[in-house]
């Protein structure tokens, strides 16, 4: 197993607790998504994992998190970092007065081998639309191209394990399916170990092999993508289908109704 989080809570600032009991395991080579709502605690879990509850004043106060057999638990985010774990930020966030390829290159900074040259054209192979824009200010680019730039810089530090927080957020249903073929394809083709925190169910259970379902800071249910897909709740809480089949709106599920079946 390439991470195991076993039982973690974690609180901000002494006082806000917001994972109760959170465990989860990711598979060398697969996709695991996670699932929920705002607010459900994906985000912290992930920052759990890279260490950047640090510089929010949060930490890990029960459990562990393992990765590759060793504690990571509360350790620096650099330390982490220098592991191999590599979180993209929710919000598309580059370096905005350098160009595309320049930030690219930034993702070498954490590794030993600086030759970059050859893993520059794997990225490109797979968002060839930044090859246009190579030379232009990562300022000037749209959703979509910042995007596929952090996930490229990411992918530029060779991540032995690849964290992304909503990858669809604002972007076009166009630009959101792309972006998941070729999130699945990097998997596919690289052996590429994911993390990927997502409130579009449907993309993601469509390319994950395996999921879990976080309500409230904690995990209500998890399995294969497959049968995730097929469970009567997923498809009424976050696919939108009623059990009969039929589309359903959201605001039709009675709230009381929603805890309850997750108890």
């Amino acid at each position: 197993m390439l991470l195991k989080v076993n039982n973690i809570s974690v609180v901000y600032s002494d006082v806000i607790q917001v994972l109760k009991g959170v465990s989860l395991n990711v598979e060398k080579g697969k996709i695991v998504s996670l699932l929920g709502s705002n607010g459900s605690g994906k985000t912290s879990t992930l920052k759990a994992i890279s260490g950047l509850l640090k510089p929010e004043n949060g930490k890990v106060t029960d459990g562990e998190i393992v990765f590759q057999g060793k504690g990571i638990h509360n350790q620096s985010p650099e330390a982490i970092t220098r592991m191999g774990i590599i979180q993209v930020l929710e919000g598309r966030q580059p370096f905005k007065y350098l160009t595309i390829e320049e930030n690219l290159r930034v993702g070498t900074a954490v590794r030993r081998d600086k030759s970059y040259r050859q893993d520059l054209e794997i990225v490109y192979h797979y968002f060839p639309a930044l090859v246009a824009r190579r030379r232009s200010k990562a300022g000037y680019c749209s959703g979509g191209e910042l995007q596929m730039l952090v996930i490229g810089r990411a992918l530029m530090a060779k991540p032995e394990l690849l964290l992304l927080d909503e990858p669809s957020l604002g972007l076009a249903p166009l630009i959101v399916k792309e972006i998941f073929d070729i999130i699945k394809k990097i998997n596919e083709e690289q052996g590429a170990t994911i993390v990927l925190v997502e409130q579009n169910a449907n993309m993601a259970l469509q390319i994950a092999h395996y999921g879990y379902v976080m309500e409230n800071g904690k995990i209500v249910m998890e399995g294969t993508a497959e049968d995730l897909v097929e469970n009567p709740d997923i498809k009424e809480f976050y696919l939108g289908v009623a059990a009969t089949g039929d589309a359903r709106a959201y605001r039709d599920v009675k709230s009381y109704r929603r805890r309850k079946r997750w108890f």
